[in-house]
């Protein structure tokens, strides 16, 4: 492998990594969500099932920790990335999805 190639794939990981823990927190807030509209659906009260919900949130805390991490990490890595001499990894602010065309990916521009 090329450095051009490890350190896109590392870039690739992070992306991945980073896009894990807002699934896993999009998941979570919609169990919180099915949770009070079962206690809803089922007239419960309030007070039923409030210890399981409180453990929720607090996963959801958890997972929030994690992303703040991510990013923090995100932060690290440009900085090795530009303190070891790679350069500039991308060109600007460029929105993230499937559906998005990313032609910046992999690809290493080289400061001058």
């Amino acid at each position: 492998m090329t450095k051009t190639e490890i350190i896109a794939s590392v870039a690739s990981d992070l992306d991945a990594a980073e896009m894990s823990v807002d699934a896993a927190i999009a998941r979570a807030t919609t169990l919180v969500q099915a949770m009070i509209g079962a206690r809803s659906a089922l007239e419960l009260s309030p007070v039923a099932c409030a210890g399981s919900q409180a453990k929720a949130l607090e996963a959801i805390a958890s997972l929030a920790a994690a992303r703040q991490a991510m990013v923090e990490c995100h932060k690290e890595l440009a900085k090795d990335h530009r303190r070891l001499g790679y350069g500039v990894y991308a060109e600007g602010w460029k929105p993230k999805g499937e559906d998005q065309e990313r032609p910046t990916e992999g690809r290493i521009l080289r400061a001058v």
